[in-house]
């Protein structure tokens, strides 16, 4: 036999010795630490303080829609949405006829009167002047079951900015006023829309003694 090429009995005796070696056993200090990797770490439940809580469930005004309904198009429409403009600061938007009527003179999509959406600082300001035209005193029938109010002032020379012109006449609006709790957010997103739970939802009597401990306002039977 040449000295290069190996015997078979090395080659036996080789497998022999890879069969013999054995794991070595796990100590116990490793065994603990794979268990605690294992183990889902319990989130701890953290308590609400009562004034955070009261941020959640309190609700605040989403918009107020100040609307002056002409029902017809042309000059009077103009000075409507003229007179809207000087008492809000903004500009107004035409609302368009839904129906045609021929008892009402009326063709689908023409402009019959004007409105104007408030947010913010400007929905409060201007929410507390139209309160003030009132004596701070609105009707129960105003408030719906969801929370939202709604009320009308017959003449906009109430409010102690306007003055009678017989140019522009008499107009009255109504006010709308949609109410909203922190989370309202999820049912007008793009992207996973969900519905308000009932438990969220704010209810009459939630928007009765926001107006009455906010603007001071004395709810009339």
């Amino acid at each position: 036999m040449s000295p290069d090429k190996k015997s078979p009995k090395t080659k036996t005796t080789s497998k022999a010795k890879l069969h013999d070696k054995k794991p070595k056993p796990k100590t116990k200090e490793k065994i603990e630490a794979k268990n605690e990797i294992k183990k889902p770490v319990a989130k701890k439940k953290t308590k609400i303080s009562p004034e955070e809580k009261q941020k959640i469930f309190s609700p605040k005004i989403a918009k107020l829609t100040v609307n002056i309904g002409v029902g017809e198009a042309g000059e009077r429409l103009k000075k409507a949405e003229k007179l809207l403009q000087n008492l809000t600061g903004h500009k107004p938007v035409e609302t368009l006829s839904k129906i045609t009527s021929k008892d009402w003179g009326l063709r689908k999509r023409m402009p019959i009167g004007c409105k104007v959406t408030l947010r913010g600082k400007d929905a409060h300001d201007f929410l507390s002047e139209a309160l003030n035209t009132r004596e701070n005193k609105i009707a129960n029938y105003s408030f719906d079951d969801e929370g939202n109010i709604s009320f009308g002032i017959p003449d906009h020379t109430l409010f102690k900015s306007q003055k009678y012109d017989p140019n522009v006449g008499i107009f009255g609006m109504d006010i709308c006023i949609t109410m909203k709790k922190p989370g309202y957010r999820v049912k007008h997103r793009r992207i996973q829309k969900r519905k308000i739970p009932t438990r969220h939802k704010i209810k009459r009597d939630e928007t009765i003694k926001f107006f009455t401990d906010t603007f001071k306002v004395e709810v009339i039977e």
